[in-house]
């Protein structure tokens, strides 16, 4: 059994342990792995590779990915997410749209950002956020990563709703963090929706709920 499998990740699950649950619908000693993580409280395509497809990890990992994402203004939380209470910056009023439109448009191209305290990144051998919740300070360095394109979608004070078209290793986390630090009042993203993966769309992919019902077999791409 190969190829790959697109799931519409629900929220509040691990990509970890939505991989885990399709893995018990496979035949024993079937290998499966997926090609970029989502957060517990996003949503959308994760692209599960199966059997000898587990060889194109790297070549999936490295497609452009778009994501639609709620980004709240005029507040902070300390992971970037509402996976943490929220504080409202006192005195913030809304921005104009053209200015939340101009902001976007510097973090398109080749940016430098600095991942989020709260990330899975490893510093000697332990995740950054696992430090964090034992009382250690962390400090990341930024690095280089590419946004092809930021666009607008919605702006209702203080909610803007915006689609991110961006390379391996964006952290879209960062952007709502670093757009409301440049618009000096705060914000984190509220929801986060990958809908496309390369050539992959969330429009293929099936729920957990539909690959129990019709197995794996007829979900599998090629």
């Amino acid at each position: 059994m190969n190829g790959v499998i697109l799931l519409d990740k629900p929220p509040d699950i691990s990509s970890a342990g939505a991989l885990n649950i399709v893995k018990r619908l496979l035949p024993r000693g079937v290998k499966i792995g997926h090609a970029g993580t989502l957060d517990p409280f996003a949503t959308g395509l994760l692209v599960l590779l199966v059997g000898k497809s587990t060889r194109r990890c790297e070549e999936l990992m490295n497609a452009p990915k778009e994501y639609e994402t709620t980004i709240r203004l005029g507040a902070r939380s300390a992971t970037d997410d509402p996976e943490s209470e929220p504080i409202e910056t006192l005195g913030a009023t809304a921005p104009d749209r053209a200015v939340v439109t101009d902001v976007l448009k510097r973090f398109i191209g080749d940016i430098q950002q600095t991942p989020p305290a709260y990330s899975a990144i490893k510093i000697a051998g332990r995740r950054a956020c696992d430090r964090i919740r034992s009382g250690e300070s962390v400090e990341l360095k930024p690095r280089t990563v590419r946004v092809y394109d930021i666009a607008l979608v919605l702006y209702e004070w203080p909610y803007t709703k915006v689609r991110i078209n961006c390379g391996r290793g964006t952290y879209i986390r960062s952007i709502a963090r670093d757009m409301g630090e440049i618009l000096g009042i705060g914000a984190y993203l509220t929801a986060l929706r990958r809908t496309r993966s390369g050539d992959f769309s969330v429009e293929q992919a099936r729920t957990l709920k539909q690959l129990k019902e019709q197995g794996i077999e007829p979900n599998l791409l090629q």
